[in-house]
């Protein structure tokens, strides 16, 4: 077959439907028995952080887009998360219940209690009359092999693992780290934890989560972690500390007896008589120990990249940010494994907590660029575009109009980019939804050159106070200083081999509309004036 997908999560639906719509040849392999395995446990309290914006004030689909951050894409409004819910953090039994319906109407090629357990490759034959490049784009590689659970082979040309994290805890090097209870399994029922001293080690999303459950009910909740807690409100990255979680912070603050420990948990010990003691080198001191006595220890210090069915050197993918996950090339390959891919939160190595990739709002356009990029490579497909004349006027129009309407650059942010290659003849094709460092084809050396756009916030700007109003900001009318904004806005960048990119800002604007002739679209027409026009022309 063409594809084999590992894991029937979003990202494998989501790829799933790409390759059942172009008629690829592809089966998914799916652990549990059914879609979505992860959202049957996780996250532990219940409550997506993931919005669901059903109201919007505009009936356009791709604007809504911007608001839903857990729908697939596809062409059936019917199959919109928005009809699952109307929480604006819904529920993830609701998650659970929407990618079953998913795969159903699709009618998606899975199977079911099917976990893939060896991962190898064949020799590379040309007894099948198809050259390497057909095959797997690589030269004397050949198919991948993929033992399953029940001993059965699955052979396939290329090869895109979707699993996601799985349920393999990111458990730190601390002595006696196995003692306490993971965040996967430990209880979340309140009661359990009555008068406790409780620490929670981790001070992501899951730490806080599963603190705010606790405060009616444990005497003492502490929060430890060496690095300082990051508000997603200031930097933009979703997956910091969300408001919907920061509750406990409060409590902290107003000395309600919890607290957060900025300090690193060197040693975990049980009591002989129950309990136990954790030793914790206190950053803001210089690294000053103490021994702190609790009743229960829970580690929330997310998840990790599970590569054990790849005991094979020949396919095992490198890894990379300590190992977490996969390292890729800009197409979502393994920077080491030719025809080895992978989709949904394993990419997040391409943006690590900056930019949308380990969530499905970001990685569901992550996973379309992917699928055109393996029609582009395998199957020769055109990427999905438009021909225009290279006319500064007919090309500013062009942009803006993406700008002010798409949902995939507006949520992957310095991540996708637009194009506009340029012919060299007075010929230009606007390309939609690339990687923003892909360097081939569709893109590459030509004759003009071409244009990237993409949404981007300004530099520094997660270390700017967005409330803080003595801190300067400029004038949305300023085109001048565009380069200045910290909020999100388009950014054009000319590309021509041999020379450093010329860029171009557009204002941020509060509403996000980029509509006015003076100051957003009429700087836009003379930077591309420069550069699109051909020499003597």
């Amino acid at each position: 077959m063409d594809y084999l997908v590992i894991g029937a999560g979003p990202a494998g639906l989501q790829l799933g439907h790409f390759l059942e719509r172009t008629g690829r040849r592809y089966l998914i392999l799916e652990a549990g028995p059914a879609p979505g395995t992860f959202f049957r446990t996780f996250p532990r309290h219940r409550q997506l952080i993931s919005i669901n914006k059903k109201h919007t004030g505009t009936a356009d689909p791709e604007l809504n887009l911007r608001m839903d951050w857990n729908s697939l894409l596809s062409d059936d409004p019917s199959l919109l998360f928005t009809r699952y819910s109307d929480r604006y953090f819904p529920s993830a039994d609701d998650m659970v219940r929407y990618l079953a319906d998913f795969a159903a109407a699709t009618d998606l090629k899975i199977a079911y209690g099917t976990r893939a357990v060896h991962v190898t490759r064949a020799a590379a034959s040309a007894a099948d009359g198809r050259s390497d490049r057909d095959r797997t784009g690589a030269s004397g590689e050949g198919p991948f092999l993929v033992t399953d659970e029940h001993g059965r082979v699955h052979e396939a040309d290329r090869l895109v693992v979707a699993t996601g994290v799985g349920m393999r805890a990111n458990m730190p090097p601390i002595p006696g780290i196995e003692t306490a209870d993971p965040y996967s399994t430990a209880s979340t029922d309140p009661a359990d934890y009555l008068n406790q001293r409780v620490l929670i080690i981790g001070k992501g999303n899951s730490a806080f989560e599963t603190a705010d459950n606790l405060v009616e009910t444990a005497a003492v909740v502490h929060v430890a972690g060496p690095r300082s807690v990051r508000m997603a409100w200031r930097t933009h990255f979703v997956g910091h500390l969300r408001a919907v979680n920061n509750n406990f912070l409060d409590t902290y603050q107003l000395k309600s007896q919890n607290a957060v420990l900025d300090g690193e948990v060197r040693r975990i010990e049980r009591e002989p008589g129950g309990g136990y003691r954790v030793t914790v080198a206190f950053v803001r001191a210089n690294e000053v120990t103490k021994d702190i006595p609790y009743d229960r220890v829970i580690v929330c210090t997310g998840f990790r990249f599970d590569a054990s069915a790849f005991a094979d050197e020949r396919c095992r993918p490198e890894l990379t940010i300590g190992d977490r996950f996969p390292a890729l090339t800009p197409a979502f390959e393994s920077v080491n494994v030719p025809g080895l891919f992978f989709a949904g939160t394993l990419t997040q190595s391409r943006d690590f907590k900056r930019g949308t990739s380990g969530f499905i709002h970001g990685f569901r356009y992550g996973v379309r660029a992917l699928h055109n990029i393996l029609e582009t490579r395998y199957h020769g497909a055109a990427w999905p575009g438009r021909d225009l004349p290279a006319d500064p006027g007919a090309l500013a129009s062009a942009v803006i109009e993406r700008v002010n309407r798409t949902s995939a650059l507006w949520q992957q942010f310095g991540v996708l980019a637009d194009a506009i290659v340029l012919d060299g003849r007075g010929g230009a094709r606007y390309l939609e939804e690339l990687p923003a460092d892909l360097d081939e084809p569709p893109l590459g050396p030509s004759a003009g050159g071409h244009f990237r756009i993409t949404l981007e916030y300004g530099p520094d700007h997660d270390k700017t106070d967005p409330f803080d109003v003595t801190v300067g900001r400029i004038a949305q009318s300023d085109a001048e200083r565009a380069d200045e904004g910290h909020y999100l806005h388009p950014v054009v960048r000319y590309h021509r081999p041999g020379a450093p990119p010329a860029v171009h800002h557009i204002t941020e604007n509060l509403e996000n509309e980029w509509t006015s002739e003076e100051v957003h679209v009429e700087p836009l027409r003379a930077f591309l004036a420069r550069h699109a026009v051909p020499a003597g022309v």
